[in-house]
């Protein structure tokens, strides 16, 4: 069988972050498995002892209607009437074992490697970020420095009483 070629930023963009945590939708994994969504859920329910809270939760109500306030799925109607079931990076390679076609498996490294990606990101994000601030603490500490020099300079710009020499004696 031929490998398929699946830009890793396609799997990417259907990566969100939910109760802390980077899970992907059991409609877009069914879509990049190459099986139906309902025969996904069939099978999880199957084999829901592989399927642990920190593999694949149920999105409530309230998370559906926030993801389509922001715009990350179109509508409920996306999900195909239900709240949909959410897999992480190990439910995700765990969900490709148990369907067991050989494009899941084929398609559960590229899922892998998109996951392992945004990771890198995110890690070179927060160093950024830590740089940024160190570069701001020193900012502010060299504000400081430059604000006395100027005071400095200032004083020594101002022009000095001169003392007015007596005349005469003492």
């Amino acid at each position: 069988m031929k490998p398929e070629i699946v830009p890793i930023e396609y799997i990417q963009n259907r990566i969100y972050i939910i109760r802390g945590q980077k899970v992907m939708l059991d409609k877009d994994l069914a879509d990049i498995y190459g099986v139906k969504p309902i025969r996904l859920r069939e099978q999880v329910k199957r084999n829901k002892d592989r399927f642990p809270e920190d593999f694949m939760f149920q999105l409530t109500d309230e998370e559906v209607d926030f993801m389509v306030s922001q715009n990350a799925i179109p509508s409920k109607k996306y999900l195909g009437g239900h709240n949909p079931y959410v897999f992480t990076e190990h439910g995700a390679v765990m969900l490709a074992s148990v369907l067991n076609t050989p494009k899941a498996v084929q398609m559960s490294i590229f899922v892998v490697r998109a996951f392992v990606k945004l990771r890198e990101i995110l890690s070179t994000h927060k160093e950024l970020a830590k740089k940024l601030e160190e570069l701001e603490r020193k900012v502010i500490k060299h504000d400081g420095e430059i604000k006395t020099l100027f005071e400095a300079i200032k004083q020594l710009m101002l022009p000095q009483e001169k003392s007015k020499k007596r005349i005469g004696f003492v």
